[in-house]
């Protein structure tokens, strides 16, 4: 069983940042991919940075080059890193790994964190 936990969310003007962070415990082999998903009220969650095992990173247009995702194996957390925030950023962000929980997985698992709140003031 693999746990994620999350936090940095907070309260933040527009035009500030936000660095928010999710480690994971338990069994895990190999990680796959990490992901941030977010969100807002009376809307569907959506995608909003990835990076891979291989270190390639994809992001939604609508945070390009204002959100950087990374990761630090050793640590076996992701962080995702906000700048110039917007109102529209406001939502509840959750983080999401895709692991092999053992040597002898033959699929991946899908873990989310419990979320974190983001929200973003004008």
């Amino acid at each position: 069983q693999v746990q994620l936990v999350e936090s940095g969310g907070g309260l933040v003007q527009a035009g500030g940042s936000l660095t928010l962070s999710c480690a994971a415990s338990g069994s895990i082999f190999r990680v796959n991919a990490m992901g941030w998903y977010r969100q807002a009220p009376a809307k569907q969650r959506e995608l909003v940075a990835t990076i891979s095992r291989s270190g390639i990173r994809n992001y939604a247009d609508s945070v390009k080059g204002r959100f950087t995702v990374s990761r630090d194996n050793a640590k076996n957390t992701v962080s995702l890193q906000m700048n110039s925030l917007k109102p529209e950023d406001t939502a509840v962000y959750y983080c999401n790994w895709r692991v092999l929980t053992t040597s002898q997985a033959p699929y991946e698992s899908v873990y989310w964190g419990q979320g974190t709140q983001v929200t973003v003031s004008s």
